[in-house]
C-alpha cells in the first residue's frame, strides 16, 4: 500500500480531492473519520492499494499532520486558486519543508479562478525553499479554464463536469505559451540530470519518458516541487495527480529510511482517536515487516487489529498497509514503534508549542478523578495537549493549541467519557517585593500550658536586584543568638516569604539576622522559626511592598508580509518590540521578538488569529518580574 497526506488550509477543498481521489477508479473504498482532525481513505487505483489521509485544515490541526506526514510517502498540498490566499498556505509549505517528504502542489478550484497561475505560483513560491514548477498550463475560453496541457507529454486535456477529460489537439492559441512554460520546467529539471541538460545545449529534444524518469528523480529525492492544476469538485485533472503519484512518489522504503535514527521502525502511528465503548484507537501502518495479534509492538502485544473504515477484522498488516489498533494500551500517536519500545517522532511531527492554556474543573466534584485519567488518555492520542497542574489552585491545566483545539477536546471529554467540565483563565502568576530596607525586632513568647517558648530576634529585610532571589545572611555577635538556632531563622523567613501582604509569594529580598536573644530553657528551634517568619511578616508590611507582574520573551513567528503590522499590536498590549529578523531556514518567515507581560498572552493569540490570519504562532519563555499597580488586577 502506498500512503499520501492531503493538507492545506481550510476551504481548500482537501476534502473533496481526497473523495474524489478515492473514488476515481469506482472502486469499493473505505473512510474512517477521526474526530473531526483527519479522514482516513483506503482505495484502489489501478490494482495498486492506496492510503490517502485527510487533514482538516486551520493551523490549529498542524499537530495532526506531523505524524500522518511521518508515515506517509508523499505529500499533497491543496491550495485554493488565489494567489492572495497564498499566506494561508505558508505554516503548510514550512511544515512539509522541514519534514523533508516529497510533494505535489495542487492548485485546486481552477475553474472559478480569477488569478494568473504564474501569479499564484509565484505567491507561493515567497514561502518555498524549494523551485515550485508548473507541470500544466491552462486553457481558457474567455476567463474560464476548460482545460490543461500536460508540459511533459504534450497533451491537450479538455475539462468535462463530473467525467473523464477527453484528448484533443493543443488548441493554437495555448501553443506558445505551452512551448515558453515546458522550457522553463525543463531547465529546472536540467539542474540535477546532466544528460538533460546536455540534450538542451544541444537544442535536442527530450522524449517524454525521459522527462518522466527525470520527474520521478528529481520528486523522490525532494529537489523540486511539482505543481498541478485541476478542480476536485468537478473531477477535473484527477488523473493526472493520482497517476503521478504512482509514479513519481517514492516507495514504503524511503519512508523508513526517513524515519530510522537508531534502530529501524515497524511501525508508525499516524492518527488516533477515542471511540466510546471502545477506548483509545490508533491508526498504524506497519513499516518494517508485518504486524500481527502476535506481534510485540512497543513492548506489547496488539490487541485487535481492524481495516480502516470497515471495522472488519485482519489478521496481519503487511509491511505499508494501514490498520487500526485497538486494546494497545502501550501505543501512543507521535511515536515509531520497534519490538522493544517506542521512539519519538522528529521536532517538526509535534507542532507548534500549546500555549494556549486553561483551568479545566469537573462540574461534578465525583468526577476529579476520572477528569485526571481522561486528560491523560487525551494526551496519548493528540500530541498537542498537554496536562500539567496549577500550582495556586491545584487544578489541571490543559495546554492546547487554541480555542478551536481546546473546544474538540472539551467535547471529546463529554461525549467519550462522560464528564462535564468548565474552563477558566489561570491566575496571575504575581510576585511581590520591597522597595526599601526596614529593620525589625520581633519577640516569640509563650509561657501558658506546657513548655514555654522564648525567641528574640533582630533582622534586616532589604530589597535586592531583580532577578537575584532570596539570600540569608547572619551577622550576630557573641552568641546573642546560639548557631544552631539560625538555620531556624532562615527557615521561618522563607516561610515568611511564600505569602505576601497581597497574598503573592515575594521575591528578590535579603534577610540579615543582626541581634537577638535567647533562654537556656524556653529556647528552641520551633520558637528561632516562628521568631523569624513573624518578624519577616511584619517588616514586609512597612518596607513599601510593591506587586510584580511576570514579562514574557516571545518569539513570534510570522509570514513577512505581516510582521509590520505587529508592532501597534504589541505596543497596544503594553510589550516592548525588541526587533524581528528572517528566519534562518524558513522562506517567507520572520521571527518577531518581543517582551510582554504574560497577563497579556490571550490577548496575543487572539490578535494573531486576526491579524496574521491565523498562520502565526509563538514561543514564550520568563524573561524577568516587572513592577504594576494592583489595580491592573482588580486587587
Amino acid at each position: 500500500m502506498r500512503v499520501f497526506t492531503i493538507l492545506g488550509p481550510s476551504h481548500s477543498g482537501k476534502s473533496t480531492l481526497a473523495a474524489t481521489l478515492a473514488g476515481l477508479d469506482d472502486t469499493p473504498h473505505q473512510t474512517l473519520d477521526i474526530s473531526g482532525t483527519a479522514s482516513v481513505h483506503t482505495f484502489s487505483y489501478m490494482g495498486e492499494d492506496w492510503g490517502a489521509i485527510d487533514i482538516a485544515g486551520g493551523a490549529e490541526n498542524l499537530c495532526q499532520a506531523g505524524p500522518a506526514l511521518a508515515a506517509s510517502d508523499a505529500a499533497v498540498l491543496c491550495v485554493p486558486a488565489d494567489a492572495e490566499a497564498a499566506v494561508l498556505s505558508a505554516p503548510f509549505i514550512r511544515l512539509i519543508e522541514e519534514a523533508g517528504i516529497p510533494a505535489f502542489l495542487f492548485i485546486n478550484k481552477v475553474d472559478v479562478a480569477t488569478d494568473r497561475l504564474s501569479d499564484i505560483v509565484m505567491a507561493l513560491q515567497s514561502y518555498c525553499g524549494h523551485n515550485i514548477v508548473l507541470r500544466q498550463v491552462p486553457m481558457r475560453d474567455g476567463d474560464h479554464i476548460v482545460g490543461a496541457v500536460d508540459l511533459i507529454s504534450e497533451r491537450a486535456w479538455e475539462y468535462h463536469d463530473g467525467e473523464p477529460s477527453t484528448l484533443i489537439e493543443i488548441p493554437s492559441d495555448v501553443l506558445n505559451r505551452e512551448q515558453e512554460a515546458r522550457t522553463e520546467l525543463l531547465e529546472a529539471y536540467s539542474d540535477f540530470d546532466d544528460t538533460l541538460l546536455e540534450q538542451l545545449i544541444e537544442d535536442k529534444q527530450p522524449m517524454a519518458d525521459d522527462v518522466f524518469d527525470v520527474a520521478t528523480q528529481v520528486l523522490q529525492h525532494n529537489d523540486l516541487v511539482p505543481a498541478l492544476i485541476g478542480s476536485a469538485l468537478h473531477r477535473n485533472g484527477m488523473t493526472r495527480i493520482m497517476k503521478s503519484l504512482r509514479h513519481e512518489a517514492p516507495g514504503i522504503e524511503a519512508t523508513c529510511e526517513r524515519l530510522t535514527t537508531g534502530k529501524p521502525p515497524q511501525a508508525v502511528g499516524c492518527a488516533a482517536d477515542l471511540v466510546k465503548h471502545l477506548g483509545k484507537t490508533i491508526v498504524v501502518r506497519a513499516l518494517g515487516g508485518p504486524v500481527n495479534s502476535n506481534t510485540a509492538l512497543a513492548g506489547g502485544s496488539i490487541g485487535n487489529l481492524t481495516a480502516v473504515g470497515s471495522g472488519q477484522q485482519i489478521q496481519e498488516l503487511a509491511p505499508g498497509q494501514l490498520g487500526v489498533a485497538a486494546k494497545s494500551d502501550q501505543l501512543s500517536l507521535g511515536w515509531s514503534y520497534d519490538a522493544d519500545g517506542a521512539s519519538a517522532l522528529p521536532g517538526w511531527a509535534s507542532g507548534h508549542p500549546s500555549t494556549y492554556r486553561r483551568l479545566i474543573t469537573p462540574v461534578s466534584e465525583r468526577d476529579e478523578t476520572r477528569l485526571t485519567t481522561a486528560l491523560d488518555k487525551l494526551s496519548e492520542i493528540d500530541p498537542a495537549a498537554q496536562v500539567s497542574q496549577d500550582e495556586q489552585t491545584g487544578h489541571a491545566v490543559l495546554s492546547c493549541q487554541g480555542p478551536q483545539h481546546l473546544r474538540r477536546l472539551i467535547a471529546m471529554l463529554e461525549h467519550s467519557f462522560g464528564i462535564e467540565t468548565t474552563q477558566e483563565q489561570l491566575p496571575p502568576t504575581l510576585r511581590e517585593t520591597i522597595t526599601k530596607s526596614v529593620e525589625h525586632r520581633h519577640r516569640h513568647r509563650k509561657q501558658s500550658g506546657g513548655a514555654g517558648q522564648f525567641a528574640d530576634v533582630v533582622i534586616e529585610l532589604a530589597p535586592q536586584t531583580r532577578g537575584a532571589g532570596f539570600r540569608f545572611d547572619e551577622i550576630v555577635k557573641g552568641g546573642a543568638v546560639p548557631r544552631n538556632y539560625i538555620p531556624s531563622v532562615e527557615s521561618g523567613a522563607r516561610d515568611a516569604l511564600a505569602k505576601g501582604p497581597v497574598g503573592f509569594p515575594v521575591v528578590d529580598v535579603s534577610v540579615t539576622l543582626k541581634d537577638g536573644k535567647h533562654h537556656s530553657v524556653d529556647s528552641s528551634d520551633y520558637a528561632f522559626r516562628t521568631a523569624g517568619r513573624n518578624a519577616v511578616n511584619d517588616a514586609m508590611a512597612t518596607a513599601a511592598p510593591v506587586l510584580l507582574q511576570p514579562i514574557m520573551k516571545i518569539d513570534i513567528h510570522v509570514p513577512s508580509s505581516f510582521t509590520g503590522a505587529l508592532v501597534p499590536v504589541i505596543s497596544g498590549m503594553k510589550g516592548q518590540v525588541l526587533g524581528f529578523e528572517a528566519h534562518p531556514t524558513a522562506a517567507g518567515w520572520d521571527v518577531f521578538n518581543t517582551l510582554l507581560p504574560m497577563s497579556a498572552l490571550d490577548d496575543l493569540a487572539n490578535a494573531l488569529a486576526s491579524n496574521t490570519r491565523g498562520t502565526a504562532w509563538y514561543t514564550s519563555d520568563f524573561d524577568h518580574y516587572q513592577e504594576t499597580r494592583k489595580e491592573d488586577f482588580g486587587l
